[in-house]
Formats: C-alpha cells, sequence, structure tokens
C-alpha cells in the first residue's frame, strides 16, 4: 500500500497536479514497426494492408506506472500507391489518468526519381481524457478538488509530416503529428496541463551484410520545448527475412533489447525488453519494461513484394 500510494501520488504530482509545459507523447522502443503513430505520411507505404497490435508496460513493478495499448492500419488505396489512409488508436494510462487518441491518417506519394519516394501527410483526429482524482482522495479525504472526476474530455488536434524512402535500402522523414498545443483544464480546476508539440526526426539505413542477412541502424529524435532533447538509436539484424534481433539505447534513459520473428508470409511477431540506466533502474521495484507487438499484411501470391526492412 505504501510503494502504491507514493508512485502514484509521484507520478500523478508530476504529470497533472503541477503546470506541466512539456508533456510527451506515448513513447515506443519498436518505434520502427509503429512508424505511423509518429509520422502520418507513412501511411501505406507498405505497399499493401498493414496492421499492428501493440502493448507496452512501462517500469514494471510500480503501481501506476504507464501501459500503452495501440491499434494502427495502412494501406494505399489507388493502383499506383500514390494514396494511403490510415487509423490509428492508443490507449495511454498512467496512475489514476487515461488518455485515448483516435486518428485518421492520409499520404499522397510523388515519384521524385526512378527509386526515390517523397510522401507528403497529414493527421487529423483527437483525444479522450479521464482523471480519477478518487483514486487519490483515499489519501487525502479531506480536499474537496479530489472529490471530482474528469470523464471523456475531448480535445482535438491534427498533425503534418513528410517521409522520404529510397528503394528498400534507407528513409528520412520529419514530422510533427499533434500541432495544437491543448490546455486540458481551465485555470478555475485543479491544475494545468499543456501538451507543447513534438519534433520527430526518423531516419534508417539498410546494410546487405551478405544474401541473408541485412543489418539496419535506425534513430529517432524527439524535441519539445522545456524537455531534454530525447534520442532513441538501434541497430537490427534481419537473418533469412525471418529472425529480427538487436539492441537499442535511448539517452541517458534506458538500453533494450528486441526480437522478432516472422510467423508466416503474414504475420510477423516481436518483443523488447527495456532496462532504465536512471537511478529508478537501481531500486528494487522496477523491473524493466516491456513491449510485444503483432503484425499482419496479408501476401497477394500474384504479386512479388519486396522483403523491405522498414
Amino acid at each position: 500500500m505504501k510503494i502504491k500510494f507514493l508512485t502514484i501520488l509521484t507520478l500523478f504530482t508530476t504529470l497533472v497536479v503541477n503546470q506541466v509545459y512539456a508533456q510527451q507523447d506515448a513513447q515506443y522502443t519498436q518505434y520502427m514497426y509503429n512508424t505511423m503513430s509518429v509520422n502520418p505520411a507513412y501511411a501505406g507505404s507498405r505497399d499493401g494492408l498493414s496492421a499492428l497490435l501493440l502493448y507496452r508496460t512501462q517500469w514494471v513493478g510500480l503501481d501506476g506506472a504507464p501501459d500503452t495499448g495501440t491499434f494502427n492500419i495502412h494501406s494505399p488505396i489507388d493502383e499506383n500507391n500514390k494514396i494511403g489512409l490510415g487509423l490509428s488508436i492508443i490507449n495511454d494510462r498512467i496512475g489514476p489518468t487515461q488518455e485515448t487518441y483516435v486518428d485518421a491518417d492520409f499520404s499522397y506519394t510523388i515519384n521524385v526519381s526512378d527509386e526515390g519516394r517523397l510522401a507528403l501527410g497529414l493527421k487529423a483526429g483527437g483525444h479522450l481524457l479521464d482523471v480519477r482524482y478518487s483514486e487519490l482522495s483515499q489519501y487525502n479525504g479531506g480536499d474537496v478538488l479530489l472529490q471530482s472526476d474528469i470523464e471523456n474530455k475531448f480535445s482535438p488536434n491534427f498533425g503534418a509530416g513528410v517521409y522520404y524512402r529510397k528503394a528498400d535500402k534507407w528513409y528520412l522523414g520529419l514530422s510533427v503529428p499533434n500541432i495544437l498545443e491543448t490546455k486540458h483544464f481551465d485555470e478555475s480546476s485543479l491544475s494545468t496541463a499543456t501538451e507543447r508539440m513534438n519534433f520527430y526526426l526518423i531516419g534508417g539505413y539498410v546494410f546487405d551484410i551478405n544474401s541473408d542477412l541485412k543489418l539496419k541502424p535506425a534513430a529517432l529524435i524527439k524535441a519539445v520545448q522545456g524537455a531534454p532533447l530525447q534520442a532513441d538509436i538501434s541497430a537490427n539484424a534481419l537473418l533469412k527475412e525471418k529472425f529480427t534481433f538487436g539492441l537499442a539505447y535511448r539517452w541517458d534513459a534506458a538500453v533494450s533489447a528486441m526480437l522478432g520473428y516472422q510467423l508466416s508470409e503474414s504475420f510477423m511477431l516481436g518483443f523488447a525488453y527495456d532496462r532504465e540506466t536512471t537511478d529508478l533502474g537501481q531500486t528494487k521495484f522496477e523491473q524493466g519494461s516491456f513491449e510485444v507487438f503483432l503484425r499482419f499484411e496479408p501476401r497477394d501470391v500474384t504479386k512479388i513484394l519486396s522483403p523491405r526492412f522498414f
């Protein structure tokens, strides 16, 4: 009970009770398989239907720690694969707060050379916010401000991005998934929390080591006003178009290991484990973060699809 109280109160104080001017978007270790969540221009870039289920539980062992569920699906909708549409649903929970994001994505791709394709993307949607103050009232029952919960507070938003790829060799993207700087509460409420724009820069390159092995270093850099620059650097290897394994480092935050297996032509399963390099990771209560995903991409046997590694 003591640990639960301390964890919920600390996380909630950090994210809600104080004025939060640099709130971060949901975080992923396997961002390279979940690119559309940060860049709408990626919609349709797999040249066929692609659907992903991903679940992340962070800081296992601490009650009230973040966990995130994600579903996205996207596909080109024309014969030339120039127009892509996508749908993304994200449910992010931490302590007594829960946010659900629902976004529609649109992309238009321009062939800038024989192998180069530049996609422009737009995202539109919004999110619902729930805050269960009643969960904190048991620790401070005399505070009348903790008696009323916030339920399904809707905030609209939109975003934009660009994404360039050259054949199956390399890619580079820049995006702002949420452009509106949403203020969740008004000045008369318990607190104010403002979400700033998060800027994402992503990139990766595929090296053909031999006929059976490919190596792909990749990076995601995230910048937001009022918070330190965040960089995720990873290297994944693909063996015989079946097994994927790699390592990642989140700057001043965590180290990660990743494994993936192509279950069939249509299904891929992936797993990641993070270990904090901060002081939190040195405690006996925190047992790391886990992430698992399942990707579905139906294959048309009449077509030869590139086994693109991104």
